[in-house]
């Protein structure tokens, strides 16, 4: 390893490497391409490969890994045919809201982009999911998610066709689907939701305006009104780029 290097890039370098490991040299490049992202701050524009290449003395291929890493985790973006410093996360709250009420909260303009609103009939598991007879009609609600006209998610709403009939003539695609619920008397009760992390499919990269190799993150929820019934059944990918999840953890309440 070089001796010469600023301890300040060693700390992150070594982070989860075994003393006697071997630090790939892309690693150490990323570190202090990461010092630099802090001093250029969100939309500082960084200089070319060539001219980061030669900074750090690497290779062409091996910057190109450095700055790959930094793409899919988010800190920075491309902007034309250049590097930006990528602003903060979204962060989404695990929580009965919405994702309009979730962007707004922080200064962000919420919108979406209608893919499809059709009806069908509810397949075996979609039937047991939402507590129906295989067969029942449902409405499918596909949307693109944006935010200040970035596309962020992508989003799939399954809701039977009797507990909101007139769905397709008067929702608004580009509102909340929770909000167009609670001005027909129906309120979400509670949910259950799983997350997990996914690549996209190429259709749906397409749609959110990703590449295919960009790590997504894949969230399942089941809805209830408020008197328990199942209500909805949501799939959501979000951008794992753009987004983090928060949620508020309570001890439990002693006995």
């Amino acid at each position: 390893m070089n001796h010469g290097t600023p301890r300040a890039h060693l700390a992150p370098a070594r982070s989860g490497v075994p003393e006697h490991g071997r630090v790939p040299k892309y690693y150490l490049v990323k570190a202090q391409l990461e010092d630099l992202i802090t001093e250029l701050g969100p939309g500082g524009r960084l200089p070319t490969e060539a001219e980061l290449a030669e900074r750090h003395g690497v290779a062409r291929a091996t910057l190109r890994q450095a700055l790959r890493e930094l793409l899919l985790e988010g800190r920075l973006r491309r902007r034309g045919r250049g590097t930006v410093v990528a602003g903060p996360k979204i962060e989404q709250p695990l929580a009965l809201a919405s994702y309009t009420e979730g962007v707004t909260r922080q200064g962000l303009r919420p919108g979406r982009t209608l893919i499809a609103l059709d009806r069908l009939p509810a397949d075996a598991v979609l039937a047991e999911r939402l507590g129906i007879d295989q067969g029942r009609p449902l409405w499918h609600l596909e949307r693109v998610l944006r935010a200040d006209e970035e596309r962020v998610g992508l989003e799939s709403t399954y809701v039977p066709v009797a507990r909101v009939p007139d769905l397709e003539r008067d929702f608004d695609p580009e509102g909340s689907f929770c909000g167009y619920l609670r001005e027909r008397g129906v309120h979400l009760g509670g949910a259950e939701e799983r997350i997990e992390t996914v690549l996209a499919t190429p259709r749906e990269a397409l749609l959110i305006g990703t590449p295919p190799a960009l790590p997504m993150l894949l969230l399942h929820r089941r809805s209830r009104d408020a008197a328990g019934r199942p209500l909805e059944q949501v799939r959501t990918l979000y951008r794992g780029d753009r987004f983090s999840f928060t949620l508020d953890l309570h001890a439990p309440t002693a006995e």
